[in-house]
């Protein structure tokens, strides 16, 4: 058995992925502000390589995004509201 040792770029890994309907952007972001809602920023600039204010940024989105999720939630539901029909 032989192994191919041609090497492809990330365009192009990224292009085969999207073909088999995998999106690995997505998932990066996914995982990125997963770990930005459980690692303090300092730790997780220092492990990713990036700037701390990126890192705070990111927290701030992901914690930011669920919390005005989670407002407008219990806004829409609130008991003795009439709900809006989608």
């Amino acid at each position: 058995m032989a192994i191919r040792s041609h090497l492809i770029s990330t365009t192009q890994l990224t292009q085969r992925l999207n073909d088999l309907g995998i999106h690995p952007n997505q998932a990066r972001s996914t995982a990125l502000f997963q770990l930005a809602t459980e690692i303090p920023a300092a730790i997780l600039a220092r492990a990713l390589g990036i700037h701390t204010d990126f890192a705070v940024a990111w927290q701030r989105l992901s914690a930011g995004d669920w919390a005005n999720y989670a407002a407008e939630v219990s806004h829409c539901y609130s008991p003795g509201r009439q709900q809006d029909a989608p």
